[in-house]
């Protein structure tokens, strides 16, 4: 198997909002968009969203009523407290201060107007991706 890209597909109630969210406070693009559907990239991310409304018929008729729940879209980046910064003077409600664990992740949460939880993270020591074999 050769993966050429990955998306995560989350079924919300708000698709505009949520890909307002993610374009105006994120940076990512919208690719496609049709009612009740939005598709966001960005160049540089390790995936995509797909936002779709719930009770659409593109999904399986058991999921057509679930709501992203319980999942938290987590992004690595670099100068997190400056992200922590612009997202709250940008009136982005910060759900999960900035802080650090015991094991050396640095990390603050958001949520975006469908309920879909955001985590940045940065490692203040090397983390588990960056530490050699």
């Amino acid at each position: 198997m050769h993966i050429t890209a990955s998306t995560i597909s989350l079924t919300v109630d708000k698709v505009a909002e949520s890909a307002t969210f993610f374009t105006t406070h994120l940076g990512f693009n919208q690719r496609m968009a049709a009612d009740g559907f939005a598709s966001l990239g960005r160049d540089d991310a390790a995936v995509d969203i797909v936002l779709l409304r719930r009770g659409t018929e593109v999904l399986p008729e058991g999921f057509r009523d679930e709501h992203a729940a319980g999942v938290i879209v987590a992004f690595t980046v670099t100068d997190l407290a400056a992200h922590e910064r612009k997202l709250r003077a940008a009136g982005v409600p910060i759900t999960m201060p900035l802080r650090e664990e015991p094991w050396g992740e640095r990390l603050f949460q958001v949520t975006d107007p469908s309920g879909i939880t955001v985590q940045f993270v940065e490692w203040a020591t090397p983390g588990p991706e960056q530490q050699e074999a």
